[in-house]
């Protein structure tokens, strides 16, 4: 039974360890290409857990791993320029990591602020999440929806390739807009 957020206590009422679900859940993000359009992705290996603490959502916490490799734009010439030393450098730096530094919540409204590290650059980052509800699957596993995003620099994490215009401009943007839809179940 889905619990809405009008109905519960909001997301104090999932209290508890969550662990994230790779196979419910995507890490998506888009980028502007030669000023005019965006070009979308996603990355289809990681893992991660969340704790929310809704007694004290200040103490709430959360990390994910993302393996850097997994990276995929439907465009395998585009994925390998991406995976390659300018941008991720996969062999490098194999993984991306956000691990939060602090947690707030409001209503079905959550602030989670971290660090995130792409590149071997650490940088603090602030994503917003909208808490979408909790429901129970056929299988008795208790599971908790998010909706988020973040919007970082690229250049702040050292990704700085990029090629001249004709026309002017450059062809890579370099605002990335994360978005997560994020499934978990609950540990505890």
């Amino acid at each position: 039974m889905t619990i809405p957020a009008s109905e519960s206590t909001g997301i104090a009422a999932a209290t508890g360890t969550w662990v994230i679900d790779p196979t419910h859940t995507t890490i998506g993000f888009s980028v502007r290409h030669a000023m005019i359009a965006k070009v979308r992705g996603r990355f289809g290996e990681f893992e991660g857990s969340f704790t929310i603490d809704g007694a004290n959502p200040a103490a709430s916490s959360a990390q994910v791993t993302i393996a850097a490799a997994s990276i995929d734009t439907q465009n395998p010439d585009r994925d390998g320029h991406l995976k390659s030393p300018d941008f991720l450098d996969v062999e490098a730096y194999p993984t991306i990591t956000f691990t939060s530094t602090s947690a707030s919540v409001q209503g079905a409204q959550a602030t989670i602020t971290g660090d995130l590290t792409i590149h071997g650059v650490t940088r603090p980052v602030t994503v917003e999440y909208e808490y979408i509800g909790t429901s129970q699957d056929p299988w008795g596993n208790t599971r908790i929806g998010f909706e988020g995003s973040a919007k970082i620099s690229r250049k702040e994490f050292g990704l700085t390739w990029n090629a001249a215009l004709e026309t002017g401009g450059v062809l890579v943007g370099d605002d990335i807009t994360f978005v997560l839809d994020v499934e978990a179940v609950k540990q505890a």
